[in-house]
């Protein structure tokens, strides 16, 4: 004879197995320059911060995308967009930044870099005492920039957008130069009310009017963007 005792635990076959809870990964808003168009969406944050996401990885998958054409400001949308790093000459920095116990004592200074269609201007962050620019080319490729504004144009109409960080990506830098601290300053323009942008995540619309008389000049408006 074999006594057998029945475990207490033993579940039934039709009980259903219970899924662990998995929090949902956070999107973030994403604005990010190609060389021929902006792109706006959101993407997921499966890093810490976003500096951390484009540097540990060659693709990323925007969701719910503008895309807008700097030849004419023509705008489609797009469920989803694949892009690749080496497509992308700058990104705004959007998502969050990271624990402050990761950060460390640096010195900023102001530079000029040249991407392609696109003039930006701000602060890089280096160790105190070493060469901003040198210190730069050792770094991943996408690399920050604080109190920045980002110049082009969209057909024949010049924009500019203030924003408080930037990632340029130093692969695509046509060429960076040191400048001045009044050189990173953009003039302050008047706000013009009207006018909404399809799908701005960085500030306020502005619009600079362009004098008629001005050699050179056609009577085009530019449109100023700020955050």
């Amino acid at each position: 004879m074999v006594m057998r005792r029945e475990q207490a635990d033993a579940v039934a076959p039709d009980t259903p197995a219970v899924e662990p809870f998995v929090p949902p990964t956070p999107e973030v808003e994403f604005v990010a320059y190609a060389e021929d168009s902006i792109l706006s969406g959101r993407v997921a944050l499966t890093a810490d911060r976003l500096t951390d996401l484009l540097n540990d990885h060659d693709q990323y998958t925007l969701i719910d995308v503008l895309v807008e054409s700097l030849v004419d400001g023509r705008a489609i949308e797009r469920r989803e967009v694949l892009v690749d790093r080496d497509e992308l000459s700058i990104v705004h920095l959007l998502g969050p930044r990271g624990s402050s116990g990761r950060r460390v004592r640096t010195r900023q200074h102001p530079v000029a870099i040249q991407l392609g269609p696109y003039h930006v201007r701000g602060y890089v962050h280096a160790l105190p005492g070493s060469d901003p620019i040198e210190s730069l080319r050792r770094r991943p490729p996408m690399v920050p920039l604080t109190d920045a504004w980002i110049e082009h144009f969209v057909g024949d109409v010049l924009q500019r957008r203030r924003v408080s960080a930037v990632l340029v990506n130093r692969h695509l830098m046509d060429w960076i130069v040191e400048a001045e601290d009044d050189e990173v300053e953009m003039p302050d323009i008047p706000i013009a009310h009207g006018g909404p942008l399809a799908k701005d995540f960085t500030g306020s619309v502005h619009v600079e009017p362009v004098d008629d008389d001005d050699e050179g000049n056609d009577g085009s408006t530019a449109i100023t963007l700020t955050a």
